[in-house]
Protein backbone atom coordinates (compact mmCIF):
# COMPACT_ATOMS: atom_id res chain seq x y z
CA UNK A 1 0.00 0.00 0.00
CA UNK A 2 1.55 3.38 -0.86
CA UNK A 3 1.29 6.93 1.23
CA UNK A 4 1.22 10.14 -0.12
CA UNK A 5 3.14 12.69 1.50
CA UNK A 6 3.60 16.66 1.77
CA UNK A 7 6.92 18.23 0.66
CA UNK A 8 7.79 19.09 4.90
CA UNK A 9 7.08 14.87 5.35
CA UNK A 10 9.90 14.25 2.31
CA UNK A 11 12.13 16.00 3.76
CA UNK A 12 11.54 15.45 7.18
CA UNK A 13 12.09 11.42 6.58
CA UNK A 14 14.98 12.44 4.23
CA UNK A 15 16.81 14.38 6.80
CA UNK A 16 16.16 11.79 9.38
CA UNK A 17 17.08 8.53 7.25
CA UNK A 18 13.49 7.30 7.73
CA UNK A 19 11.74 5.17 5.31
CA UNK A 20 8.85 6.02 2.44
CA UNK A 21 6.98 2.48 3.32
CA UNK A 22 5.22 2.97 6.87
CA UNK A 23 2.39 6.01 7.07
CA UNK A 24 1.60 7.62 10.33
CA UNK A 25 -0.09 5.68 13.73
CA UNK A 26 -3.45 6.94 14.75
CA UNK A 27 -4.09 8.73 18.52
CA UNK A 28 -7.53 7.31 19.93
CA UNK A 29 -8.20 9.42 23.11
CA UNK A 30 -10.29 11.37 25.60
CA UNK A 31 -11.56 14.55 24.87
CA UNK A 32 -10.60 17.49 27.05
CA UNK A 33 -10.33 20.89 26.59
CA UNK A 34 -7.45 23.40 27.81
CA UNK A 35 -9.62 26.70 26.30
CA UNK A 36 -12.67 26.09 29.62
CA UNK A 37 -11.19 28.94 31.64
CA UNK A 38 -8.88 30.48 34.15
CA UNK A 39 -7.69 26.71 35.65
CA UNK A 40 -7.26 24.59 31.90
CA UNK A 41 -4.51 25.08 29.33
CA UNK A 42 -2.58 23.32 28.04
CA UNK A 43 1.48 22.59 27.50
CA UNK A 44 4.65 20.71 26.60
CA UNK A 45 7.28 19.04 29.09
CA UNK A 46 10.14 17.86 28.22
CA UNK A 47 11.00 15.32 31.05
CA UNK A 48 15.06 17.11 30.68
CA UNK A 49 16.72 20.04 29.33
CA UNK A 50 17.16 18.87 25.40
CA UNK A 51 19.34 21.69 24.63
CA UNK A 52 21.85 20.82 27.74
CA UNK A 53 20.91 17.61 28.64
CA UNK A 54 20.10 19.21 32.14
CA UNK A 55 18.18 16.85 34.57
CA UNK A 56 15.38 19.59 34.94
CA UNK A 57 11.39 19.62 33.54
CA UNK A 58 11.77 21.92 30.21
CA UNK A 59 8.15 23.07 30.27
CA UNK A 60 5.93 25.93 28.05
CA UNK A 61 2.37 26.53 28.82
CA UNK A 62 -0.54 28.49 28.27
CA UNK A 63 -3.41 29.10 30.23
CA UNK A 64 -6.97 28.90 28.48
CA UNK A 65 -5.69 27.07 25.15
CA UNK A 66 -5.59 24.26 23.10
CA UNK A 67 -2.39 22.00 22.37
CA UNK A 68 -2.20 23.44 18.88
CA UNK A 69 -1.61 26.95 20.00
CA UNK A 70 1.53 25.90 21.93
CA UNK A 71 3.15 23.27 18.76
CA UNK A 72 2.01 25.60 16.31
CA UNK A 73 4.64 28.20 16.30
CA UNK A 74 2.09 31.08 16.11
CA UNK A 75 2.08 32.24 19.95
CA UNK A 76 4.48 32.65 22.89
CA UNK A 77 3.77 30.28 26.11
CA UNK A 78 5.20 32.75 28.79
CA UNK A 79 2.74 30.78 31.91
CA UNK A 80 5.15 27.70 32.83
CA UNK A 81 6.28 30.13 35.43
CA UNK A 82 3.04 31.39 36.77
CA UNK A 83 1.51 27.40 36.62
CA UNK A 84 3.29 26.62 40.28
CA UNK A 85 1.77 29.95 41.51
CA UNK A 86 -1.87 29.76 39.85
CA UNK A 87 -1.88 25.65 40.04
CA UNK A 88 0.65 24.57 42.25
CA UNK A 89 -1.14 20.94 42.75
CA UNK A 90 -0.32 20.67 39.01
CA UNK A 91 3.22 21.49 38.62
CA UNK A 92 3.94 18.97 41.66
CA UNK A 93 1.88 16.04 39.55
CA UNK A 94 3.81 16.98 36.48
CA UNK A 95 7.27 16.71 38.49
CA UNK A 96 5.83 13.59 39.39
CA UNK A 97 4.74 12.58 35.72
CA UNK A 98 8.34 13.60 34.25
CA UNK A 99 9.46 10.60 36.99
CA UNK A 100 7.17 7.77 36.01
CA UNK A 101 7.87 8.55 32.08
CA UNK A 102 11.65 8.20 32.61
CA UNK A 103 11.50 4.95 34.57
CA UNK A 104 9.15 3.67 31.93
CA UNK A 105 11.18 4.61 28.88
CA UNK A 106 14.34 4.76 30.34
CA UNK A 107 14.99 8.11 28.21
CA UNK A 108 14.35 11.38 28.23
CA UNK A 109 10.62 12.01 27.29
CA UNK A 110 8.76 15.02 25.06
CA UNK A 111 4.21 14.34 26.13
CA UNK A 112 1.89 17.37 25.43
CA UNK A 113 -0.51 17.77 28.17
CA UNK A 114 -4.11 19.06 28.58
CA UNK A 115 -5.32 20.85 32.36
CA UNK A 116 -8.95 21.17 32.50
CA UNK A 117 -10.65 22.87 35.57
CA UNK A 118 -7.25 22.31 37.95
CA UNK A 119 -7.31 18.36 36.81
CA UNK A 120 -4.28 17.11 34.96
CA UNK A 121 -4.12 15.55 31.86
CA UNK A 122 -1.40 13.82 29.73
CA UNK A 123 -2.42 13.75 25.88
CA UNK A 124 0.46 11.42 24.87
CA UNK A 125 4.82 10.61 25.14
CA UNK A 126 7.30 10.13 22.97
CA UNK A 127 11.12 9.98 22.71
CA UNK A 128 12.06 13.85 23.41
CA UNK A 129 14.34 15.12 20.52
CA UNK A 130 17.32 16.27 21.45
CA UNK A 131 20.99 18.40 20.91
CA UNK A 132 24.20 16.14 20.52
CA UNK A 133 25.26 17.94 23.60
CA UNK A 134 22.18 17.21 26.05
CA UNK A 135 22.54 13.43 23.92
CA UNK A 136 25.79 13.18 25.03
CA UNK A 137 24.99 14.31 29.05
CA UNK A 138 21.83 12.80 29.62
CA UNK A 139 22.84 9.14 29.17
CA UNK A 140 25.86 9.41 31.42
CA UNK A 141 23.82 10.92 33.96
CA UNK A 142 21.16 7.88 33.40
CA UNK A 143 24.05 5.63 34.19
CA UNK A 144 24.65 7.00 37.06
CA UNK A 145 21.34 7.26 38.27
CA UNK A 146 21.42 3.49 37.11
CA UNK A 147 18.84 4.37 34.88
CA UNK A 148 20.29 1.93 31.79
CA UNK A 149 23.33 0.30 31.54
CA UNK A 150 26.95 1.44 29.91
CA UNK A 151 25.84 -0.91 26.78
CA UNK A 152 22.85 0.83 26.59
CA UNK A 153 24.41 3.74 26.60
CA UNK A 154 26.96 3.32 24.47
CA UNK A 155 24.30 1.83 21.80
CA UNK A 156 22.35 5.01 22.29
CA UNK A 157 25.59 7.15 21.32
CA UNK A 158 26.08 5.20 18.19
CA UNK A 159 25.23 7.31 15.50
CA UNK A 160 26.96 10.58 17.23
CA UNK A 161 30.84 11.46 16.38
CA UNK A 162 30.98 12.65 20.10
CA UNK A 163 34.69 13.47 19.86
CA UNK A 164 33.19 16.44 17.50
CA UNK A 165 30.41 17.45 20.23
CA UNK A 166 30.74 20.98 20.98
CA UNK A 167 29.04 24.11 21.49
CA UNK A 168 29.73 27.89 20.92
CA UNK A 169 29.73 30.86 23.17
CA UNK A 170 30.27 34.48 23.02
CA UNK A 171 33.47 35.84 24.02
CA UNK A 172 34.09 39.08 22.52
CA UNK A 173 31.88 41.40 20.66
CA UNK A 174 31.64 44.93 19.42
CA UNK A 175 27.81 44.03 18.32
CA UNK A 176 25.04 46.26 19.58
CA UNK A 177 22.90 43.80 21.45
CA UNK A 178 19.59 44.90 20.43
CA UNK A 179 16.57 42.88 22.32
CA UNK A 180 16.37 39.08 23.84
CA UNK A 181 13.95 36.34 22.81
CA UNK A 182 13.36 33.23 24.87
CA UNK A 183 16.27 30.50 24.23
CA UNK A 184 15.74 27.55 22.39
CA UNK A 185 18.49 25.64 21.38
CA UNK A 186 21.95 25.74 22.39
CA UNK A 187 25.27 27.97 20.88
CA UNK A 188 26.25 31.24 18.99
CA UNK A 189 25.22 32.00 15.30
CA UNK A 190 26.47 34.60 12.94
CA UNK A 191 24.73 35.17 8.98
CA UNK A 192 23.03 37.38 7.12
CA UNK A 193 19.48 37.96 7.61
CA UNK A 194 17.04 35.76 5.15
CA UNK A 195 13.91 36.24 5.28
CA UNK A 196 12.29 33.31 3.87
CA UNK A 197 13.57 29.58 3.28
CA UNK A 198 14.51 30.10 -0.31
CA UNK A 199 17.05 32.86 0.66
CA UNK A 200 18.44 30.91 3.61
CA UNK A 201 19.09 28.18 0.49
CA UNK A 202 20.52 30.88 -2.10
CA UNK A 203 22.81 32.03 0.81
CA UNK A 204 23.75 28.65 1.67
CA UNK A 205 24.78 27.20 -1.92
CA UNK A 206 26.70 30.25 -2.86
CA UNK A 207 28.66 29.26 0.77
CA UNK A 208 27.28 32.20 2.67
CA UNK A 209 25.84 31.02 6.24
CA UNK A 210 22.08 32.41 7.22
CA UNK A 211 19.89 33.66 9.99
CA UNK A 212 16.63 32.47 8.94
CA UNK A 213 14.59 35.82 10.85
CA UNK A 214 10.68 34.72 10.57
CA UNK A 215 7.65 36.07 12.41
CA UNK A 216 6.60 32.38 13.19
CA UNK A 217 8.83 29.26 12.26
CA UNK A 218 6.37 26.71 11.47
CA UNK A 219 7.36 23.08 9.73
CA UNK A 220 6.84 23.99 6.49
CA UNK A 221 10.24 26.20 6.75
CA UNK A 222 12.18 22.85 7.47
CA UNK A 223 14.34 24.02 4.33
CA UNK A 224 15.18 26.70 5.41
CA UNK A 225 16.07 25.57 9.14
CA UNK A 226 18.03 23.06 7.28
CA UNK A 227 20.01 24.89 5.80
CA UNK A 228 20.35 28.41 8.16
CA UNK A 229 23.21 28.73 10.58
CA UNK A 230 20.37 29.66 12.93
CA UNK A 231 17.16 30.44 13.49
CA UNK A 232 15.00 33.55 15.30
CA UNK A 233 11.30 34.60 15.28
CA UNK A 234 8.79 37.00 17.21
CA UNK A 235 6.87 34.45 17.99
CA UNK A 236 6.29 31.06 19.15
CA UNK A 237 7.47 28.48 21.79
CA UNK A 238 10.21 26.76 23.03
CA UNK A 239 8.42 23.32 22.37
CA UNK A 240 6.50 24.54 19.11
CA UNK A 241 7.17 21.54 15.87
CA UNK A 242 9.69 23.91 14.60
CA UNK A 243 11.92 24.72 17.59
CA UNK A 244 11.74 21.20 18.23
CA UNK A 245 13.02 19.99 14.55
CA UNK A 246 15.47 23.36 15.27
CA UNK A 247 17.15 21.98 18.09
CA UNK A 248 17.39 18.71 16.52
CA UNK A 249 20.06 19.75 13.82
CA UNK A 250 21.54 21.33 16.41
CA UNK A 251 20.99 25.14 15.30
CA UNK A 252 20.98 28.14 17.73
CA UNK A 253 17.19 28.89 17.91
CA UNK A 254 14.96 31.71 19.78
CA UNK A 255 11.92 32.36 19.41
CA UNK A 256 9.06 35.02 20.98
CA UNK A 257 11.40 37.97 20.59
CA UNK A 258 8.50 40.79 21.55
CA UNK A 259 11.16 43.63 20.13
CA UNK A 260 11.64 41.83 16.47
CA UNK A 261 9.05 42.84 13.87
CA UNK A 262 9.35 41.42 9.64
CA UNK A 263 8.67 43.62 7.46
CA UNK A 264 8.34 40.70 4.21
CA UNK A 265 7.49 43.06 1.29
CA UNK A 266 9.64 45.65 1.89
CA UNK A 267 12.39 42.50 2.87
CA UNK A 268 13.38 43.69 6.13
CA UNK A 269 13.02 43.51 9.76
CA UNK A 270 13.34 45.51 12.84
CA UNK A 271 15.19 45.16 16.02
CA UNK A 272 13.83 47.62 18.77
CA UNK A 273 13.19 49.77 16.51
CA UNK A 274 16.04 49.74 14.44
CA UNK A 275 15.71 48.53 10.69
CA UNK A 276 17.77 46.05 9.18
CA UNK A 277 17.47 44.63 5.51
CA UNK A 278 17.84 41.09 4.19
CA UNK A 279 21.09 40.41 3.78
CA UNK A 280 22.75 43.17 6.89
CA UNK A 281 24.58 40.60 9.98
CA UNK A 282 22.71 39.37 12.90
CA UNK A 283 24.33 37.11 15.58
CA UNK A 284 22.05 35.40 18.28
CA UNK A 285 23.23 33.30 21.32
CA UNK A 286 20.66 30.61 21.54
CA UNK A 287 21.43 29.84 25.40
CA UNK A 288 21.47 33.60 26.40
CA UNK A 289 18.53 34.60 24.45
CA UNK A 290 20.43 37.53 23.20
CA UNK A 291 20.43 39.14 19.31
CA UNK A 292 22.97 41.28 18.03
CA UNK A 293 23.82 43.35 15.51
CA UNK A 294 26.60 42.43 13.61
CA UNK A 295 29.17 39.25 13.97
CA UNK A 296 30.78 38.01 17.53
CA UNK A 297 33.81 36.39 18.58
CA UNK A 298 32.73 32.76 19.62
CA UNK A 299 34.75 29.74 21.55
CA UNK A 300 34.15 26.25 21.46
CA UNK A 301 33.18 24.43 24.66
CA UNK A 302 33.64 20.83 24.75
CA UNK A 303 31.85 18.42 27.31
CA UNK A 304 35.01 17.11 28.04
CA UNK A 305 34.05 15.02 31.36
CA UNK A 306 31.64 13.13 29.28
CA UNK A 307 33.51 12.14 26.70
CA UNK A 308 36.24 10.92 28.98
CA UNK A 309 33.72 8.59 30.97
CA UNK A 310 32.09 7.33 27.29
CA UNK A 311 35.97 7.08 26.39
CA UNK A 312 36.93 4.62 29.33
CA UNK A 313 32.89 2.13 29.07
CA UNK A 314 34.57 2.03 25.19
CA UNK A 315 37.73 0.90 25.91
CA UNK A 316 36.30 -1.23 29.07
CA UNK A 317 34.34 -3.41 26.79
CA UNK A 318 36.91 -4.00 24.03
CA UNK A 319 39.39 -4.68 26.71
CA UNK A 320 36.95 -7.53 27.79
Amino acid sequence: MGFLAGEKAVRYRRINRLSDDSGTAVTVQRMVYGNAGGTSGAGVGFTRDPASGERSLYLDFLFNTQGEDIVSGQRNAPDGALLGTVLPSVLHELRRVARLLEEQFHDMQEFEFTVQDGKLYVLQTRTGKRTPWAALRIVVDQVDEGMIDEASALERLSNEDIGRIARSRIVASTAQKRCRGVPAGIGVATGEIALDPGRVQELARSGRDAILVRDSMSTEDIAGIEAATGVLAARGSRTAHAAVVARQMNKPCIVGCPDLSVDLPQRRCSLAGRWLSEGEVLSIDGQSGDVYVGPVTVELEKPVEYVARVARWRASRAAA
